[in-house]
C-alpha cells in the first residue's frame, strides 16, 4: 500500500484511462485508501440495477454513480496554474505541516 496524499474535495485531473481527455479538473468524492482508489465526481460512472426499498427511502430503477478508479490514474491541480502537479510537504513557522504543489509552490491546504 502506497502513501495516499490525495484527500476529499481535492481538485484532480484524470491522467490515464478512459477518462483522461476530458480536460477538466474534478473533485475527489471520497477516498479508498485499503485499494488504493478513489471516487471521481462524474468519472467512470456506472449503472446500477436498484430494488426499491421503502425503509431507507430508496426508489427503485437504474441509478448512476461514479466507480473508483486507481490513484495513480489522477493527479492533483496545481492552485496558481490549474495545471496537473506533484505533491510536496513544507513546515508553516508555527509548525503545521501542509502540503503544496511542486510545480509553482502555492499552498494547497488551508
Amino acid at each position: 500500500m502506497s502513501k495516499i496524499r490525495i484527500k476529499k474535495e481535492d481538485l484532480v485531473l484524470v491522467i490515464a484511462g478512459k477518462y483522461r481527455d476530458l480536460k477538466k479538473p474534478r473533485r475527489v468524492l471520497q477516498v479508498l485508501r485499503d485499494a488504493d482508489r478513489v471516487l471521481v465526481e462524474g468519472v467512470q460512472t456506472i449503472k446500477r440495477h436498484t430494488r426499491p426499498n421503502p425503509q431507507r427511502n430508496i426508489k427503485g430503477g437504474i441509478v448512476e454513480r461514479e466507480a473508483p478508479i486507481h490513484i495513480s490514474n489522477v493527479q492533483l491541480v496545481d492552485p496558481e496554474t490549474k495545471r496537473p502537479t506533484r505533491l510536496g510537504s513544507a513546515t508553516l513557522a508555527d509548525g503545521r505541516r501542509v502540503r503544496v504543489a511542486r510545480r509553482s509552490g502555492a499552498q494547497i491546504d488551508k
